[in-house]
């Protein structure tokens, strides 16, 4: 049997974190799927999904966090335009009433 030259990188082969973050970024915008992005950089398909579930755990993370924010200033932005209405509402009492007054 015959055996081929072809080298390949092993189960244990530690990749760097630029490349991991770069085949994750290659991942999640190209047109192909995980698996075709993975053989294109010759590593397996499953240790890219792996780096996929890693990234998306760490982004959804920092992502709740600016969802905290976004609800807050959501929050904030209601209650200044209650304030406004409500300021408006004054105003036109106050005009009414001094027209009353004289």
């Amino acid at each position: 049997m015959a055996r081929k030259n072809k080298i390949t990188r092993t189960e244990s082969t530690a990749y760097s974190q630029e490349f991991r973050d770069t085949a994750v970024e290659l991942a999640l915008k190209a047109d192909k799927t995980s698996a075709a992005v993975a053989a294109e950089l010759g590593i397996p398909a499953r240790k890219l999904y792996d780096w996929i579930k890693a990234w998306r755990l760490k982004h959804k993370e920092e992502g709740s966090k600016s969802a905290a924010t976004n609800d807050k200033v959501h929050a904030l932005e209601k209650r200044i335009k209650q304030l406004e209405q409500e300021n408006e509402i004054l105003k036109k009492a106050s005009a009414y009433f001094a027209k009353s007054l004289l």
